[in-house]
């Protein structure tokens, strides 16, 4: 037991300073996918490590830059553009569902029984109580996004600093480390960095066919329901997937609510159709992908996935498999002595 208590002490540690810690481990995360093509530039082309850092740093941040650009004009534009809306869609719902509503009651309350009135009066005050406190839960949920803003620039360039130091850094780190181990532990820890990296790549690899395949469904789909500018938004569709919280259902739906309250039924239909079979696709085939690119059986893949959704939502799908692959690394490089094959 004393021979383990201090790598219990640092794991205890290690758990307890995680929340604070997260850019810091996501930058070192992010340093590790990176050092292929600094080392690439350094051997290959001869370029010193800093100018080789520098220069995969200065392209991975235009990259940032221009995902966050597009995806804060898309939101940008679209919010404005609702905002601007607004009072049209207002009028158009009083015109075509509670006016028709209004004249269809004041026909028939009259010959309504007084219990029946009281009951449906009942329920009218509980529906304007709970839009009420929907109304109330959105309007702090966006005070508490607003104001978490300033945290998440200053977190970002916590990450980002720490990014470029870790990278300008990262054989020195690695050599302190190597210091500190037995030939036996550094073997270890290699074979579980290599293996993490292939899966890393794994992963990528699985998303990008996973988006491509949504983003052929979603333009079939569109293409056959007539709509108008259907390339753009496929690509609006399956930048949309990609973000965890959010997925094909947050464009899909309200469009095809806001259809039907249009009279506009065919495309309403419509697109819930492509919805569910977008949806059914995806959850047949993602297992199965998943495992092919990351090293897993299709049932551990399915289970993981499965399980990660009902502890943590739809970022449990992600990290359910990343949670398994560790375990299955770990096991292969005998650092978890277990005879369970996943």
């Amino acid at each position: 037991m004393k021979k383990y208590l201090p790598l219990i002490i640092i794991g205890i540690a290690i758990l307890i300073l995680i929340p604070f810690s997260i850019p810091i481990l996501l930058a070192l995360l992010t340093a590790l996918v990176l050092e292929k093509p600094i080392s690439i530039l350094q051997n290959r082309f001869k370029i010193k490590r800093p100018y080789a850092v520098l220069l995969i740093f200065v392209v991975f941040l235009l990259l940032l830059c221009i995902l966050g650009f597009g995806l804060i004009n898309f939101i940008y534009t679209n919010f404005v553009s609702f905002i601007e809306n607004i009072p049209l869609y207002v009028r158009k719902f009083n015109h075509d569902f509670i006016n028709p509503l209004l004249d269809t009651w004041e026909n028939y309350s009259a010959s309504l029984p007084e219990g029946v009135m009281t009951s449906i009066e009942i329920s009218i005050n509980n529906s304007v109580n709970a839009v009420d406190g929907l109304v109330k839960q959105l309007m702090e949920s966006l005070i508490l996004f607003v104001s978490g803003i300033p945290g998440f620039f200053i977190e970002a360039l916590i990450y980002l600093i720490a990014l470029y130091l870790i990278s300008l850094d990262l054989p020195k780190i690695w050599a302190s480390l190597e210091t500190m181990l037995t030939e036996k532990t550094r073997n270890k820890i290699k074979y579980v960095v290599n293996d993490l990296y292939k899966a890393g790549f794994g992963f990528i690899k699985a998303q990008v066919i996973l988006s491509l395949l949504t983003f052929i469904l979603a333009y079939i789909g569109l293409v056959l329901l007539r709509v108008d500018y259907s390339l753009i938004l496929a690509i609006i569709i399956v930048v949309v997937d990609i973000l965890p919280i959010l997925g094909t259902g947050s464009v899909l739906v309200p469009w095809a609510i806001y259809a039907l309250s249009q009279g506009q039924t065919n495309l309403g239909i419509g697109l819930v159709v492509l919805f569910l079979v977008i949806t059914v696709v995806r959850r047949a085939v993602e297992p199965k992908i998943m495992s092919t690119n990351m090293g897993i059986s299709p049932l551990a893949a399915l289970i993981s996935m499965f399980i990660g959704l009902k502890m943590l939502g739809i970022l449990g799908l992600f990290l359910g498999p990343v949670v398994v692959i560790l375990f299955e690394t770990l096991r292969r490089a005998n650092i978890i002595k277990l005879n369970i094959k996943i």
